[in-house]
Order: structure tokens, then sequence, then C-alpha cells
């Protein structure tokens, strides 16, 4: 649909995985078996740290904050593009991409941090395990999580409000298979010089200060950990911090390779598969990751069985 101002755009033509006819089943099939075993491990990890008395503590509130998080961070892109993918209407309306985009980039700001928050709860466990329970107190764990998600979802206001009020005069064409901030402006025929601007400078403190944060509370974190006598103790302390470094580096290592090409024209299938990584099998791997790395939930699983199965007989 060619349209010759903004205000006349009723809706946008997601191009997705256009070259790749022939395989859209296994396209849906895969996807699908994705985000399936995704809302089901996340869903599990919130039901464990829930139920579990053992596992009322910080570091699995905000756990369980992560895991409800990855299933909004996926159902947001996944159930349309498998929509998409054995349909012939790939469309989604002018309203419809920009809540997309929306709960989209809020999610991702959401995400860097709480995954600061983490670091910094591990950090207080390791470096100041004597003060831990006044520093991280139930209030302050809830005033952290809200403040992670009152940031993110405002920082996705601002993102949204300008890119959606750039002209798009001629051209409808979304070449992604979601609603994202960097497509659009590529996609626009106004002036993005604000965008890019805000993209930065906003970017700069929902994203790469808590990096810094992380990388800051780590080598505090490994500083303490070498420094003790015990070797078991070292390999204890380590332990509670492996699985939430496995996350960081999975999201942004992919996230920093996704959006260091933001700006490259190549519109090829690989290029586009990329944010798959981090948009979606990020969000599978993290409970893979705590679940099998952490004996704590595994072993509140096994209780949760056995007591299922003990008031059945009963």
């Amino acid at each position: 649909m060619v349209v010759q101002n903004k205000t006349e755009l009723i809706e946008f033509i997601i191009l997705g995985f256009r070259n790749l006819q022939e395989i859209h089943l296994l396209l849906f099939i895969g996807f699908f078996i994705i985000y399936l075993f995704t809302v089901v491990w996340n869903t599990f990890i919130i039901l464990v740290t829930l139920m579990d008395q053992k596992l009322h503590n910080p570091m699995y509130f905000f756990l369980g904050n992560l895991s409800f998080l990855d299933i909004c961070y996926t159902s947001t892109t996944i159930p349309q593009m498998l929509s998409h993918l054995i349909s012939e209407k790939n469309s989604i309306s002018y309203v419809g991409c920009a809540l997309q985009a929306y709960f989209f980039f809020s999610f991702v700001g959401v995400e860097c941090l709480l995954l600061a928050v983490m670091a910094f709860d591990r950090y207080v466990a390791i470096c100041n395990p004597l003060r831990y329970t006044l520093i991280i107190s139930k209030e302050i764990c809830l005033q952290l999580a809200t403040a992670c998600w009152a940031s993110g979802l405002l920082n996705s206001v601002i993102h949204t409000t300008f890119a959606f009020q750039l002209p798009f005069c001629s051209n409808n064409h979304l070449d992604a298979f979601y609603c994202d901030i960097a497509p659009l402006l590529r996609l626009s025929c106004g002036d993005t010089s604000l965008n890019q601007v805000l993209l930065l400078s906003i970017g700069f403190f929902i994203a790469w200060t808590p990096l810094a944060c992380i990388l800051l509370s780590y080598g505090y974190i490994i500083s303490t950990i070498l420094s003790m006598h015990s070797s078991e103790g070292r390999q204890k302390a380590f332990s509670t911090c492996s699985s939430h470094l496995t996350v960081v580096f999975l999201y942004y290592g992919s996230a920093l390779f996704t959006y260091s090409r933001s700006n490259d024209n190549n519109s090829s299938n690989q290029a586009k598969l990329i944010p798959v990584i981090y948009s979606i099998l990020t969000p599978l791997l993290n409970p893979i990751v705590y679940t099998l790395r952490n004996n704590d939930v595994m072993n509140a699983w096994r209780n949760m069985i056995t007591s299922t199965n003990t008031d059945d007989v009963i």
C-alpha cells in the first residue's frame, strides 16, 4: 500500500522470511516448539520459586521476575510471527505495530536493568554476606524490581512516541519479522537524527550503564572469591554466580552482535535471523541454564512432585 504521509498509513507489511517460502512450515514448527518450551520452562521456575519456602529469598525473587519477563518477551513477537508463517496475510496494523514495538522495547530495557540488579544481589551476597539480609531486604527487592519495570516501560514510551511521529511516505514494507525501532527508522522518509540520538543517549543509561555495573560487580566478586583460602568456598561462591554470568553473556553478546549491524543495509535472511538469538533463543536458554546448574531449583521441583504424589495416594 502506497501512502503519502503518516496519517494515511494504516498498516505495515512484515516481510519476514519471504525468500524462504519452501521451509515456512519447518520454521513454524521450530519456532512453535521454542515458544512452547520457553513458556513451560519459565512457568516452571515461577511456580517452583513461589511454592517452595526455601526459595523465598532475593535471588529467586529476581529469577521469578526474569522468567515472567521472558514469557512476556517472546509472547510479544512469536505468536504473530507464527501466524505470518502459515498464512498469506503478513500485515500488521499501524497501532498493532506501535504496541508491539513499545512492549518489545520495554522488555529489552527491563531485562538489562534486571540483570544488573541480579549482579548487585550476588555482589552483596559474596562480598558482604553478614549484611546481606539488611541490604537486600524484601522492601528493597520490591523497590528494585519496580524500578526496573518502571524504567523499562518509560524508556520505551520515549522511543516509540518519537518513532511513530515520523513520516512513512511511500514504503510500508518492514524488512524484519517483528516491529522494532531500528528497522522502522530505516523505513521512514523523514529526519531520524533525533531518534538516533535518543537511541544512543537513553540506550547508554538503559543498556550500557547496567552492563558496566554488572562488570564492576563481578570485578569485586572475582576479587573476593580469589582471596578466599578454602577451595571449597571458592567453588561454592562461584557456583552461585555462574548461571547469572552465562545468561548475561548470552543476552549482551547476542544483542551487541545484533545492534552492531543495525545500520547494515544487508536485508538477507541471515541478517534478520540474528535478532532471533537474543529475542527468542535467550528467553528459552535462561531457564535451562538456571535449572540445570541449580540444585536448589531441581530439589524444590522433586519435592513438589513427591508431595503431589503423596497427596494423590492419601
